[in-house]
């Protein structure tokens, strides 16, 4: 498949550009970015043979086959439909716009245009992740009473910039993290967050956005999900737990980009480690994409998935800024 990236970025840089080489004939032929010698440097770091700053260079080209866009947040909706009409697939970062009305709103586009669309949401992705999602769907641990999700770390300074200052660029925790989180959830329990209560702060890394979150969801079956997630935290680690009426999950050391962690589950037998497959989480989604496009399955994770945790954390910013309850609004998602 030959790909268009969308956005010079350190996820782009670090990790997109060998997934999607990874694949069957796969190559990344255009960087787009916002200036061009960002566009130029990134091309000549990566041997990508074309760069540009204007979207259309690279949407005109009859041989790009699909667009991976990673951008600043607010950029995400424009960029992607303009994708969509050129009749492009898409494989866009999380989260997928700034709200979920307009998330909706892309879906929906490529849905009507007949296109492939689907969100990054690596963690879902991953043989800890998946290894949990097994053990929860074939009853290991019993009817599931709640699930604790902590997500704190501490940002680097090189992805600072708008994610800590900028509100407009879609900047802040919780569309950063409780995004992930709430994927993270919905993946583990199969089913959706009803409402949520939450706080948010700001510790004075940055300006103008939160950078600390926590959040409690009430789901349809009765379940509880507590959720941590902050860019302040160097030395917290990160894990989730799922405890049920027959047993308990802790994963530490999963939320993360690289194949890692551990997984033990103690049930009244006694403690067992859990063995898992360290796979890459890119690899494996932009694998997925890749079939989906050729008719062989569906996406890891889908444009509606990547919509449903936007309105999760749209909840969670609501719920924290007014301190009541907020229902959680899914629009048009199925």
């Amino acid at each position: 498949m030959i790909w268009a990236l969308i956005g010079a970025s350190t996820i782009a840089s670090q990790y997109m550009v060998d997934a999607l080489r990874a694949q069957p004939a796969g190559t990344v032929r255009w960087i787009i970015s916002g200036t061009a010698v960002r566009a130029a440097e990134f091309a000549a770091a990566h041997d990508i043979p074309y760069s540009d700053t204007h979207l259309a260079a690279a949407l005109d080209d009859p041989a790009v086959q699909a667009v991976y866009i990673s951008s600043t947040n607010d950029r995400h909706m424009d960029q992607a439909l303009g994708a969509i009409a050129a009749g492009k697939h898409v494989l866009c970062e999380k989260p997928l716009a700034l709200t979920a009305k307009d998330a909706a709103q892309i879906v929906a586009a490529a849905e009507a245009a007949g296109v492939v669309f689907a969100t990054n949401h690596h963690l879902r992705c991953a043989g800890s992740h998946q290894a949990v999602r097994a053990l929860i769907h074939a009853g290991r641990i019993g009817r599931v009473l709640s699930l604790r999700i902590h997500h704190a770390v501490h940002l680097p300074e090189n992805l600072q910039g708008w994610r800590i200052n900028s509100a407009a660029s879609g900047g802040g925790v919780v569309p950063d993290i409780t995004v992930h989180d709430a994927d993270v959830a919905r993946f583990l329990l199969g089913e959706d967050p009803q409402s949520v209560v939450a706080q948010v702060t700001s510790s004075g890394l940055g300006q103008g956005v939160e950078d600390s979150a926590m959040s409690v969801w009430a789901m349809p079956s009765g379940a509880m999900v507590m959720s941590h997630e902050s860019f302040t935290h160097p030395f917290a680690g990160s894990g989730l737990e799922v405890h049920g009426t027959e047993g308990s999950i802790f994963a530490r050391g999963v939320m993360t980009q690289q194949p890692v962690g551990e997984i033990e589950m103690v049930t009244a037998k006694g403690r067992e480690v859990v063995r898992f497959e360290a796979h890459n989480l890119y690899q494996f989604g932009v694998a997925r994409f890749c079939d989906a496009v050729a008719g062989r399955g569906g996406v890891a994770a889908s444009g509606w998935d990547g919509v449903k945790s936007l309105a999760v954390a749209e909840a969670v910013r609501q719920a924290a800024a007014t301190g009541a309850q907020v229902s959680v609004g899914y629009g048009v998602a199925p």
